[in-house]
């Protein structure tokens, strides 16, 4: 099943077809992914690779370029920019930066730098520029001609992805130029922590900034099919960047167009709809949908369905920041779509009413049920512990953790919440073949307690990773499963 997250940033908003600590993972932002935590699962090494012109071509762009790639971090958010000028302007994604508060910009070498906010995109192209603070002389990227990238042609991308392994790079190719939104297509690896790196030509020239990416599930890995904002469009944002014409704030657009969500309600009679060619269309992959907004509360369990004889439906699940909750395609049996999930907070919650394939059209039935709030669900497990010095720790950042296990059937929903009040909570849940169904660092913009709302993909022994989001986390915590 194709799920249709479009999420690069390590914390930000969740941005449908545009981007999106999501949409922007320093520290992961309500909703968002830690690092994979591959260490749980082991990876065959493979013996060295001869040395050869490809290989040289790949050492040349990196040596060349990643000098010129930093991290940019603020309060919220995390991702990656491009040093344009010696003086330290540097261009990232605009949803990376544009929650405010102070911006960070830790360079290739490690140092770590203020920076101001000095531009945005207009029309909701997502781009920004800030500024480093009293630098001159830095490593900087050379933008490639507008007009030069080709489809075919080799794609190199330098980030943060997961706002953890700061440098990484990766090599694919051009896949496709979307010229209706000014894309680039590429299956460069790039992950959440990318936004606002840049896609790079052999010479080691920005042909896109890296925006947003086609993945599976809540997990938000990369399966090659990766977007980045052309070349064409920089240019011209620059020059209003430094003539001063630029906004300096952030021109929020909503993701969904000018069209506002059709509110139903939960428990009501179902709701009757039809995609059409007037309907939105979903960038990611030109499918249409339809909107809709109910108002939930925190511990909820709610079941949507999306029926159809005439297209394959589709569900996409958003939670009061707009961050994605969950998404089905054939939950429902015969290509019908459920959603069963536990609410994790008071608010709005928008619905996607979609279809599976591009450009469907037909009729389609959805109903909306739910517990009442205050109703209880039996714990699977509940555990009182401490992350003390001394315990295991994460190979990847020195975190500690502690570990447990339950049964699990397929289907079965699931919560599982982590609270403390000594350090930042994360948590993990890997399935019974060891591969990582969901992680999250925070329930919501307000709490720092982590908090996941799963459908067990399969019957088996399921392992729960707890975790301190960073190597500084001691304490106390409770975990509860239901």
């Amino acid at each position: 099943m194709n799920f249709k997250l479009l999420s690069l940033a390590v914390s930000g908003i969740f941005i449908v077809g545009v981007a999106a600590r999501a949409a922007a993972v320093v520290k992961v932002p309500p909703g968002q992914q830690k690092a994979n935590l591959a260490e749980f699962n082991s990876v065959p090494r493979t013996g060295p690779i001869a040395e050869n012109a490809e290989e040289q071509t790949n050492i040349r762009v990196y040596e060349k370029a990643s000098p010129a790639v930093v991290t940019v971090d603020t309060a919220k958010s995390n991702g990656s920019g491009t040093i344009i000028s010696p003086d330290g302007m540097v261009l990232t994604n605009a949803h990376v930066v544009s929650a405010g508060g102070t911006v960070n910009i830790i360079l290739s070498d490690g140092r770590k730098l203020v920076a101001d906010v000095v531009g945005f995109g207009e029309e909701g192209l997502d781009l920004a520029v800030v500024k480093i603070r009293n630098q001159n002389n830095l490593p900087t990227i050379p933008l490639a001609r507008a007009g030069s990238v080709k489809v075919g042609q080799q794609a190199f991308a330098i980030g943060n992805p997961f706002g953890r392994f700061q440098g990484t790079f990766t090599v694919g190719i051009v896949s496709r130029i979307d010229a209706a939104r000014g894309l680039i297509q590429t299956d460069a690896a790039i992950n959440p922590g990318n936004s606002g790196g840049p896609l790079l030509n052999s010479s080691g020239e920005l042909i896109g900034v890296n925006t947003s990416i086609f993945t599976r599930g809540q997990g938000g890995g990369n399966i090659g099919i990766g977007f980045a904002i052309v070349i064409d469009k920089v240019p011209a944002f620059l020059s209003a960047v430094r003539e001063g014409r630029a906004p300096r704030v952030a021109q929020r657009r909503s993701p969904f167009g000018n069209k506002s969500p059709q509110k139903v309600a939960l428990n009501g009679p179902a709701v009757t709809g039809k995609l059409t060619d007037k309907s939105s269309i979903l960038p990611a992959d030109n499918s249409f949908f339809d909107l809709y907004s109910f108002e939930g509360k925190a511990g909820q369990q709610i079941t949507i369905e999306m029926k159809s004889q005439e297209i394959d439906p589709y569900l996409i699940l958003l939670g009061p920041n707009e961050r994605e909750i969950a998404q089905d395609d054939n939950g429902a049996g015969n290509k019908n779509a459920r959603i069963t999930v536990r609410l994790p907070a008071d608010g709005t919650y928008t619905l996607l009413a979609n279809s599976n394939e591009a450009r469907q059209l037909g009729a389609y039935t959805l109903e909306l049920k739910a517990s009442a709030p205050s109703a209880p669900s039996r714990a699977i497990l509940q555990e009182e512990g401490a992350l003390v010095a001394g315990g295991p720790v994460l190979p990847s950042d020195n975190s500690l953790y502690r570990e447990y296990t339950f049964e699990g059937r397929s289907g079965q929903s699931v919560s599982i919440s982590l609270e403390s009040t000594d350090f930042d909570p994360y948590v993990a849940i890997f399935d019974p073949n060891g591969k990582l169904v969901a992680e999250n660092d925070d329930a919501s913009d307000s709490s720092k307690n982590a908090f996941l709302s799963v459908n067990l993909p399969a019957t088996g022994r399921y392992r729960v990773i707890v975790n301190a989001y960073d190597a500084s986390g001691r304490g106390r915590y409770n975990l509860t499963i239901r």
